[in-house]
Order: C-alpha cells, then structure tokens, then sequence
C-alpha cells in the first residue's frame, strides 16, 4: 500500500523542484549578469564593445524595457566615466530606484510608460528617446539597451496618425491571437519610431544591446525594430489585417496610412543594404535559449534526465495540450521535459488569464486523461513573472487538477472557453506568483515524470 504521507512529500519536493529549475533560468538572463558578460566579451559578438567605447568622444545610455533599469544600472558601471547622459523607460508599475548606480555617474532620468497597450505615458516616453537621440553628434556612441516590452513603452505614432489609431488596431490584433511578428510589422508601419526611424532621428552611431523576448531573435520584432533593418511592408501590413479579418473595423486613418504607404506616398522602414545599417551594431546578449540551457542545467544538478519538448508556439490551448500529452508518453524516472518560446491567445471569452496559464489549463485535460495514476507536475511560467494582465507569471498543473477543480465545484471547461484561467488556479492554489523578475526571454515550460 502506498504512504499517503510518502506521495505528500513527493509532490512537494516535485513543485520546488519545479521552482528551482525555473528559477535557475530567470537567474540566467539577470540584465546586470548578461550586461556585464557582454562588455567582458563573454558573448558572442561582443569582443570590440570596448573598443566602441574608446573611440567614442561621449556616450550615451537609452535603456528601454522591462530589463531597462537593472540594464542602464551595470550599463552605466561597464561605460564609466564616458557616459554623459542616461535615459530609462520602464513599465508604469516598474522600479524608479537606481541606487545601485556608482555617485559619481550621471543621475539617470527614467519615464515609466504603459504595457502591455500603450497611452499617452508611452507616447511621450516616445518623443523624449527620439529628442534623446537627436541631441548626439555624429562622433558620439548612444548604447540603446532594449528587453521585452519595448513596443508599448516607446510609442510614437506616424505622422498624422494618432495613438488611438495604433492602440485599436494593436487591441484587435491581439485579441485575435496574431503573433509577435504580425503585431510587431502593423506596429512598425503605424509608427515614427519603430522600424529603424529611431536611428535614421540621429547622426550618432549606435551599439544596441538586446535581451530577446522573440523566438528567432528577429531583430526587426524585438521592441519593433528601433536599430534594424524591416524586411516586411505596408502592404504586408494591410494583408495581415486582412487576414484577420481587422481590415474593415480598423480606423480609418490607419487604413488611410497603411494604403498611401503601400502606393509609395510615404516612407517606408529601413530595409537591408540603407548606409544607416552602417552606423549600428545590433547584437544579442541573452534569449530564451540562454534561459532554457540554464534550466537544462539546474533539472540535471536535481538528478533528472532532460528531455527538450517541442517549442512553445502557436495557440496557447494546443500547445498545452500537445506538451502535456507528450509528458504523458515519458516511462522513465526521474525526467524533466523542458521547452521554451511564447504561444498566443484567441480571445474568446471576458475572463482573466494569460498565455502560460492558458496553456497550463489545457495540459491539465491531457495529464488527467493519460495519465491518471502518474506522478507527473508541469508549470507553465512567463520570465517576466507577469502572464497577461495578472499578477501571476503563470500555473501549474497536475493530473489530479481536474478532480480537484471538480471537488471545489469549478468548470475546467467553461474557464479555459472564457479565458479564465486566473480564477480557476487562484481557487485551487496552482498560480505561480513571484512578482516582477526585471526580466524577459519570453516562457518556460518544465514538466517533471516519475518524480
């Protein structure tokens, strides 16, 4: 007969093994750790970063995204004594501290800005980068840090659009579940920053640092593309809308921009082989796959065998569904399924959740169907610590979640149809919460098998 007693312990020793693993792997992409591996040469791209410093005559820090301030911080302790300026823009609900910061460095000036839909904080946090910016001559070095979030916190709308035009069409994308890539090329083409306007709005040369939130690490997604070149155009815009059937309700001074753009009336994003590509260097310092090797490492110290489960992509529901099937296919002991990425939301229903707990919900039908009797527990977490518009960076779940739910009179069903992931964990203690991590590579997945 089994211990009761024994499984208890097991189960708990299973969810901390969980939250040492994922833990290791937000630890992995600290902004001060990978800044200051960068400007050490300890990644790769980054022998001559000081170098670009000496031959600088100053330097100027612009530090956007939820990594912005731990970024700016040892930013500003690598640049030193070069550094004439610094500007940090952070979430609204993000750190102002910087006390860190060496006494003897410039007082950073931070603005908190709107995310995940930008307002008129964003807007305005917007117009200070490009003045910022403006205000460099040609043989200065601005070092632009960018992390995840950097779309919504920088926004400036193109000329003679205005911030509710972009926010509407950006709403509707989202909630139609688009992807990053689509959000990010409507978003460059709405814009008068995104899409490489950043650089072309100075003559300085530029050194942008990047933590990527973007699976693929497309440098024309990651924060829109300030820096980059875009491959995509106003009429690849207007076919995505288009294709998700926003065209007809999007406004009609957005169509109007998109469809002057498109017949050539306006200018469009930087594209590959501009001279201003010359004046940046663009580089990755950590990504999801930074995370995930960590996560990789800290699931063997625990003494599980890992395995890499598929990315995490596509609609949140199958993507759950599918990881949580797999999980169920696993006969050894001890091992750890680990995957990365970032799935989407088809917005169906008025409840509260997120992404991870979305797709947590939907492993939690497969873990119950195939795999009953197994001692089996995933978690399904946002880097960032912040899933959706809740306080929670994601959930866990078990084969025995549905049972539970049914005990405490709760509709699996209804709350992953409504969206109401949130309610549904919160009510069964299955959230994790851990509070902003000044991060973000995007999610994690770890599921553990035979614990």
């Amino acid at each position: 007969m089994t211990d009761p007693n024994h499984s208890k312990r097991a189960q708990s020793q299973a969810r901390a093994d969980l939250m040492r693993i994922f833990a290791a792997a937000v630890a992995a992409v600290d902004p001060r750790r990978v800044v200051s591996a960068a400007f050490q040469g300890q990644v790769p791209g980054t022998g001559n970063l000081r170098g670009m410093l000496e031959r600088a005559r100053r330097v100027h820090l612009l530090a956007i995204g939820k990594a912005a301030m731990g970024m700016a911080i040892e930013g500003s302790v690598q640049i030193g004594s070069k550094l004439q300026n610094a500007l940090v823009i952070v979430p609204g609900a993000g750190s102002r501290r910087a006390e860190d910061r060496s006494p003897d460095l410039p007082i950073f000036r931070v603005a908190c800005a709107a995310h995940p839909i930008p307002d008129e904080s964003s807007e305005a946090a917007g117009r200070s980068a490009l003045e910022f910016v403006a205000n460099a001559r040609s043989d200065d070095l601005i070092v632009l840090m960018l992390s995840g979030g950097a779309s919504a916190l920088m926004a400036v709308p193109a000329h003679a659009l205005t911030l509710a035009d972009k926010v509407a069409v950006a709403s509707a994308l989202m909630k139609a579940g688009a992807s990053i890539r689509e959000l990010n090329t409507l978003r460059r083409h709405l814009s008068g920053i995104k899409g490489g306007r950043l650089l072309k709005a100075s003559d300085a040369n530029f050194l942008t640092l990047i933590l990527s939130d973007v699976p693929g690490n497309d440098l024309a997604a990651i924060g829109s593309g300030p820096t980059a070149a875009d491959p995509t155009t106003y009429s690849d815009a207007i076919a995505i809308l288009k294709r998700r059937r926003i065209w007809g309700r999007a406004p009609e001074g957005a169509r109007d921009h998109l469809e002057r753009g498109a017949a050539g009336e306006l200018d469009e994003t930087i594209k590959p082989g501009d001279p201003a590509l010359a004046r940046v260097h663009n580089l990755i310092i950590a990504d999801n796959d930074t995370a995930i090797g960590a996560a990789c490492d800290a699931a063997a110290r625990l003494h599980y065998n890992v395995v890499r489960g598929r990315d995490l992509n596509g609609d949140a529901n199958q993507t759950g569904a599918a990881l949580g099937s797999f999980m169920c296919t696993l006969e050894g002991d001890r091992t750890c399924v680990i995957a990365g990425g970032e799935t989407v939301v088809q917005v169906k229903g008025n409840g509260k959740g997120g992404r991870s707990q979305q797709a947590a919900l939907a492993a939690s039908f497969e873990l119950a169907q195939h795999g009953a009797d197994r001692r089996m527990v995933a978690l399904f977490a946002g880097t960032d610590g912040i899933d959706g518009p809740t306080d929670a960076a994601g959930a866990i779940a078990t084969p025995t979640t549905l049972i539970r739910a049914n005990e405490a009179g709760l509709d699996a069903k209804s709350a992953l149809d409504r969206n109401d992931c949130y309610n549904f964990f919160k009510a069964l203690g299955d959230l994790v919460i851990i509070g902003p991590t000044g991060t973000n590579v995007a999610d994690i997945f770890v599921g553990l098998v035979n614990y």
